[in-house]
């Protein structure tokens, strides 16, 4: 076969529907919707809205997570579609390479594959930048050189290691005890948010609100700052928090009832996270200025420790800390399976689409981990943290412009789902462009890395994947 040819080849449904009906079909919408708002509302909600606000937005850091959410809507009623027709394992690898062929199949999964894996590293640090704050208050110090990558003269961070390692082995013993875990982790969390809100409500100041969207300032560094350029800068560094929901779909093969649970726990999870995402943002910047959050790593925490709360903030902070396990078990989920997807398919070692005897993709399982491990030892995981938005957004623009691939083979060769992504065939194309709008608002940096990324991809798949693509 010629070299263009196999790039283009369309992979067949039928034979990903035979290779994943080995895993177990053991997930509902309860669990879905637990594994989705446990992804998405991570460790983030208590970090992002404060660095938003102080380098970005202002008070204007509410608009950012409300335009971000919508921009994640539209690609989320893609996301329903494609999953409740095709609920394969890998989500929009596997999908694309129906849809458009192997190459792009390839490029959206690799795409994809740096998210899984820098979106690990990202929850485990601030998973453990929150555990040091808390442990800060009863006076307890983790030396420096066990939290401080190798690259900055430290030894890695061995919270983010460990946590990280805790919820491989969990995972590794059977997804529905897992998701039981992530039901549990997320009330949990939930509780923690709701509790900051109302108790932040007795500190709120509407004052600390205007200006509500401050004048552009081009002095402020990184920037941009003020204005609508803030507020879209916002939008863009915001985005990665609503990227749960791939990896719901990612879990697709193992749902009871894909054309009820896919668009359920979808949609529904980003809906309940937008609502506590505005809230927490609103609340905060209600507080105290925005400016006040620059360089705060733990922000809720601290505004309710400044508002003269220690005892809400040492329990906020508490459950905030154990509910980050939640993102970790969602992210490891979605992408040991991603792993496994480029396994079984032959397009990186076949070793890694193997299944152990209770028909779990373990071995993918622990190449997440150990890569996450590596990143998070050996550097500020804040350097990567763009990249997870890029890539994703990358993978976002073909999602939705597979619709149009989509639709004409549905209720032929592949199933006729009940949801269908509305207002075709305007909305694809508007989902298409506003991912596409965001990924333009990143920064040089994150874009540039996208790029070496991408060329290491191309690298591995003419070098590697091409020769051993199963057929």
């Amino acid at each position: 076969m010629k070299i263009w040819d196999q790039m283009w080849q369309k992979e067949s449904a039928a034979n990903y529907e035979d290779k994943d009906a080995r895993l177990q079909r053991v997930l509902g919408v309860k669990d879905f919707l637990a594994l989705g708002v446990g992804t998405i509302v991570s460790a983030s909600i208590f970090t992002l809205p404060g660095v938003i606000a102080a380098g970005h937005a202002g008070p204007a850091v509410v608009v950012s997570f409300i335009l971000a959410a919508l921009v994640a809507g539209l690609i989320a009623f893609a996301y329903a579609e494609m999953a409740s027709a095709m609920p394969f394992a890998g989500s929009a690898y596997s999908w694309i390479n129906v849809l458009f062929g192997e190459f792009l199949g390839w490029l959206v999964g690799w795409a994809l594959l740096a998210e899984y894996f820098i979106a690990l590293a990202f929850v485990g640090a601030g998973l453990s930048a929150n555990l040091r704050g808390l442990l800060a208050e009863f006076g307890l110090q983790v030396p420096q050189v066990f939290v401080t990558p190798i690259v900055d003269g430290g030894y890695g961070d061995w919270i983010s290691i460990a946590s990280i390692l805790i919820v491989t082995v969990l995972l590794g013993r059977g997804v529905k005890n897992a998701t039981r875990v992530e039901l549990f982790l997320v009330i949990a969390k939930v509780f923690a948010i709701l509790l900051f809100i109302v108790v932040g409500l007795t500190a709120f100041h509407a004052s600390n609100l205007h200006p509500f969207v401050p004048q552009y300032d081009p002095s402020v560094k990184p920037g941009p700052y003020g204005g609508w350029q803030g507020i879209w800068a916002g939008v863009s560094g915001i985005f990665l928090s609503y990227i749960g929901f791939d990896a719901i779909a990612a879990n697709s093969a193992e749902a009871k009832n894909p054309g009820k649970t896919m668009p359920h726990g979808i949609l529904g999870s980003l809906l309940i996270a937008v609502v506590l995402f505005s809230a927490v943002s609103l609340v905060l910047v209600g507080m105290f200025k925005a400016s006040a959050y620059a360089g705060n790593a733990e922000p809720v925490a601290w505004a309710l420790r400044e508002a003269g709360h220690p005892i809400v903030a040492a329990v906020v902070a508490m459950i905030a800390v154990v509910g980050m396990f939640s993102a970790l078990i969602g992210m490891s989920m979605a992408g040991s399976r991603l792993v496994y997807s480029f396994g079984r398919d032959g397009l990186l070692p076949q070793s890694l689409g193997r299944l152990n005897k209770d028909q779990l993709p373990n071995v993918g399982l622990w190449t997440v981990a150990i890569v996450a491990i590596v990143i998070t030892a050996f550097f500020e995981f804040s350097q990567l943290a763009q990249l997870i938005s890029a890539g994703t957004l990358f993978a976002f623009i073909f999602v939705a412009l597979g619709i149009y691939r989509l639709r004409p083979r549905e209720g032929r060769d592949l199933t006729d789902p009940a949801f269908k992504m509305p207002l075709y065939p305007v909305l694809p194309m508007v989902a298409a462009l506003f991912a596409l709008f965001v990924l333009l608002g990143l920064g040089l940096d994150a874009k540039l890395m996208m790029i070496g990324w991408f060329i290491l991809g191309l690298i591995v798949y003419f070098t590697y994947g091409m020769k051993h693509k199963i057929r």
